[in-house]
């Protein structure tokens, strides 16, 4: 799809990646775009159209849906992260709940909500940010990274579900970002608009797995390999 002319609703748009992925639909020629966040008071972004929604709870996601129903593009990037001591953690599972509730279940609820505006709306598109951390888990991000891979999963089920309805899933597989999350974080960062850039010229080019950076891309081809890089990890990663 082009996106040009497309109605575009990005969740978690109040800053980082998000902000730069509405930012740039509109400058890709996006007829409207919708920022999504859990606080649009005091948001001013010429161009932007801030819509209250917290993909973690179920009417605030359904009434955005209902507001926004001329969407025919949904960037599914709301999410959470936090460094932890690792799977041994004795806060794991509390901390892995809590990273499903937003990074795995808020595409859920979103797209259940949206998908089908995308389908009578003559389909669209359907964008999962996720992580190369869904294929290469370290100890400090033990939990989001479970999120991020059950993510995954969600993200190749609902292509398979909705491929009827003219409807392109895109899965958004990337290393760090310059954004908040990683402030402080002694790696290599991609600057969240090139992000935003590389993405929406694979949902154009009708891809339907985008991977960002050359890290993330190596990590892919080594998946099927018997020392798959996420055996042993390089001390970088």
């Amino acid at each position: 799809m082009n996106i040009s002319g497309s109605v575009v609703f990005v969740t978690g748009a109040s800053r980082g990646l998000g902000l730069a992925f509405a930012k740039v639909a509109l400058a890709l020629g996006a007829s409207k775009v919708y920022a999504g966040m859990r606080n649009p008071a005091g948001f001013d972004v010429p161009g932007l159209i801030p819509v209250h929604i917290d993909v973690t709870d179920d009417v605030s996601v359904a009434s955005a849906a209902s507001k926004c129903a001329d969407t025919t593009l949904l960037v599914n990037n709301a999410g959470i992260g936090e460094v932890h001591e690792g799977a041994l953690d004795k806060g794991m599972i509390d901390l892995t709940r809590r990273m499903m509730e937003t990074n795995c279940y808020g595409i859920v609820r979103a797209s259940q909500a949206f998908a089908p505006i995308l389908a009578a709306n003559g389909g669209g598109a359907i964008v999962n940010v996720l992580s190369d951390v869904a294929w290469l888990s370290v100890p400090m991000l033990a939990a989001y990274a479970a999120s991020k891979s059950a993510a995954w999963s969600v993200t190749n089920a609902l292509r398979l579900g909705v491929k009827g309805s003219n409807t392109q899933v895109v899965g958004v597989h990337v290393g760090f970002i310059d954004t908040d999350l990683v402030r402080g974080f002694d790696v290599q960062k991609s600057d969240p608009l090139d992000v935003a850039r590389t993405v929406y010229a694979g949902v154009e080019a009708g891809e339907l797995e985008v991977l960002v950076d050359e890290k993330t891309r190596y990590i892919k081809s080594t998946l099927s390999l018997p020392d798959a890089v996420y055996f042993n990890p390089p001390a970088s990663a």
